[in-house]
């Protein structure tokens, strides 16, 4: 049967591997960088597209030699000069651009600010924004620009799209477009510089980030390594410390009545032999479960696997209690519905865990129990009237600690603390969805 421990394990396993399996969140520090870049880059092709004149060479003409007379003395030959004369280039004029050229220019860099966020999408919008950016009469110098920012655009959704498949297709789609529809400059001597360094730039920003992610996946499994091994230690406190107190004492009552009164010595030593029952049943269920996840050759099936005790068993478990000599008084009020496994798991964790404390630190007290089905909550209350302290029971306040973080999974809340009448009180409220 799946249990709340069960669903609570398994969905932490795969939210760890979705974790590990996407790029790191991205930090303060990329956000200005991608911003930086699409700023850069619109910002230059804008300035490009404005930049509306440009010169062109005009052709070389030969040079006309001076004719020579066979009669002429001969003198030493003066440097000679060039074959041909250049004419000074003419410059021309581009028609004034339009608004929209403007504002396509402005849109084919000014989404790589989310290319690490979305990163398809921004290559699919830098795309079709360069195609028809290139259908106005534009500048060549602008044309630099925009296939720089498609070739970021291409790199982004190669390196950051969690779409693996979708992500190539659309890059080598991408490519082909560039080719066809004539998106490729030509590259001027000026820009080579900035052709050489795009991509080395590129590539060290892709080891980073190779780096930065394998860092991250580092940090998010020591984090789920240490969640999980808080809440199994939390789940063996829970199990180990209330079995073991009520064995204890009752095997303390037994040795003391074994020769005065055998009879209720014996069934002292039968609650010691079922409260071992149940603490095997519950450990049992415990270390299958981390057997199952580890995958090992004696993994245990959920089907083998007892399920994990709720409010349903709390007359069990104020029964063992109260035969350990303790007055124990429980009350169920309001019309019980159905509870989420891991709620009912932590409700009764709530009363075992006071119960407990209350075997050990209040000795000769009584208890009582309190549940109650309020509309869209569950109320649980337990408070003794005060008792003597057995010195041979410590308490870390680790118990409460751990009902407190387990309570907080569900919304709940949990609050401890001395009665003024005397004793001590635990409450716990948990939301309950109503249907």
């Amino acid at each position: 049967m799946c249990t709340g421990f069960v669903q609570s394990y398994r969905t932490r396993g795969r939210s760890l591997l979705r974790a590990t399996g996407l790029p790191p969140r991205r930090s303060r520090w990329t956000w200005i960088a991608d911003l930086l870049i699409a700023v850069v880059l619109a910002v230059g092709t804008v300035s490009a597209d404005l930049n509306r004149s440009y010169y062109e060479d005009q052709p070389q003409v030969p040079r006309v030699s001076a004719p020579s007379f066979p009669s002429a003395p001969r003198l030493p030959d003066p440097p000679r000069p060039p074959d041909t004369l250049p004419w000074p280039p003419v410059e021309h004029r581009l028609p004034p651009a339009e608004p929209w050229e403007l504002t396509l220019a402005v849109l084919s860099a000014a989404p790589l600010a989310l290319r690490r966020r979305y990163p398809l999408a921004v290559f699919w919008t830098v795309l079709a924004a360069t195609w028809l950016f290139h259908l106005g009469v534009i500048t060549d110098d602008s044309t630099v620009f925009t296939f720089a920012s498609g070739l970021i655009a291409a790199y982004s959704a190669a390196m950051y799209s969690p779409y693996r498949a979708a992500a190539l297709v659309s890059v080598a789609v991408g490519g082909v477009a560039f080719g066809a529809l004539s998106l490729v400059p030509e590259i001027s001597r000026g820009f080579i510089p900035l052709l050489v360094l795009l991509p080395v730039a590129l590539a060290a920003n892709a080891v980073h980030a190779w780096q930065q992610r394998g860092r991250a996946q580092q940090e998010a499994t020591r984090r789920a390594v240490e969640r999980e091994r808080s809440r199994i230690a939390r789940e063996l406190h829970d199990v180990v410390t209330h079995n073991v107190s009520v064995m204890t004492i009752q095997a303390g009552a037994a040795r003391k009545t074994l020769d005065t009164s055998p009879d209720q010595a014996r069934e002292a030593l039968r609650a010691v032999e079922a409260g071992g029952r149940a603490a095997l049943a519950e450990l049992r269920h415990v270390m299958g479960l981390l057997t199952m996840a580890s995958g090992g050759s004696h993994s245990a099936t959920t089907a083998d696997l007892a399920p994990q005790p709720g409010l349903g068993q709390l007359a069990a478990l104020t029964g063992r209690v109260r035969d350990t000599g303790v007055p124990v008084e429980l009350t169920v009020t309001g019309t019980p519905g159905p509870l989420p496994a891991g709620v009912d798991l932590a409700a009764y964790r709530v009363v075992q865990e006071a119960l407990t404390n209350a075997v050990k630190h209040a000795a000769g007290a009584a208890v009582t129990v309190t549940v109650e089905h309020a509309p869209g909550e569950l109320r649980v209350a337990v408070e003794d009237t005060g008792g003597k302290r057995l010195s041979r029971f410590g308490g870390s306040g680790r118990g409460l600690i751990g009902l407190r973080e387990r309570l907080a999974v569900y919304g709940g809340t949990l609050s401890a603390g001395s009665r003024p009448q005397g004793g001590f009180a635990v409450q716990a409220i948990i939301p309950v969805e109503v249907e």
